[in-house]
């Protein structure tokens, strides 16, 4: 990864989460149109047709409220995926989709497990870890972001709520933590100063030459020879007129 690839604004980061939102509705509006009932399509844990589910799971929902809230997060979390780790942000999001799918297929209860909140908790855990893990001051600080505006869901991996498939955030805030270990990013070169460089020498730097040995700052520096004796350089007078002289 490199600044030409990384932190940098690109079509994805509007395209993935319109798109994907997209689809989500568009989905709900279906069923609702056309009286369908597409829970059945979802993950069935520890049966075979329930596997169907790990792929389609994540676009059903049971109602305007459940899908209303995923839709924001999943926006707001894959535009950051897209632009903080576009390198390897297509195979994050479908490998999240894939893994908290079947983990949630292993421990989930005899239910129809529905919706794409799994997704959203891969995307939470795996941005939240990965930027702890990498150490850089953007990243370290999308995480705190992160767990400022969603930190509260870290309760809903538990069985806390009837009808809730905490199974399914589980496996997802999982697969976000495996995911920001196995996968590596190289960062961006954080810029230094001249001043921050191993070869820096304040001698001949020309900011501390307005400065003397006690860090006194130096008013009117003389210029040097070399200075004036450069044909690039040129010096201009400006010279204010005297009112009180005139008069």
């Amino acid at each position: 990864m490199n600044e030409n690839t990384n932190f940098k604004f690109t079509n994805t980061v509007v395209y993935v989460p319109f798109f994907g939102a997209l689809l989500l509705w568009v989905v709900y509006w279906f069923e609702i149109k056309y009286g369908f009932n597409l829970n059945s399509w979802g993950v069935y844990p520890r049966n075979l047709s329930g596997l169907k589910g790990v792929v389609f799971s994540p676009f059903i929902h049971g109602s305007l409220e459940h899908l209303y809230n995923n839709t924001i997060p999943f926006m707001v979390l894959s535009a950051a995926l897209f632009y903080f780790y576009k390198p390897i942000a297509w195979r994050v999001l479908l490998l999240g989709v894939l893994l908290s799918g079947i983990s949630t297929w292993i421990i989930g209860r005899p239910s129809f497990h529905i919706g794409a909140s799994g997704l959203i908790y891969v995307l939470v855990s795996f941005i939240f870890f990965k930027g702890v893990l990498t150490k850089h001051f953007r990243l370290i600080a999308l995480s705190l972001s992160v767990v400022f505006i969603y930190g509260s869901m870290i309760w809903y991996i538990f069985p806390i709520e009837e009808g809730i498939s905490w199974e399914g955030h589980l496996g997802g805030f999982v697969t976000g933590l495996l995911l920001a270990l196995i996968y590596k990013t190289e960062l961006p070169e954080i810029p230094k100063y001249a001043w921050e460089k191993d070869d820096f020498n304040d001698k001949d730097d020309e900011f501390m030459k307005h400065f003397d040995e006690e860090g006194n700052f130096i008013p009117n520096l003389p210029l040097n020879e070399e200075t004036l004796n450069n044909p690039e350089v040129e010096i201009k007078y400006h010279y204010k007129k005297n009112e009180d002289l005139d008069n």
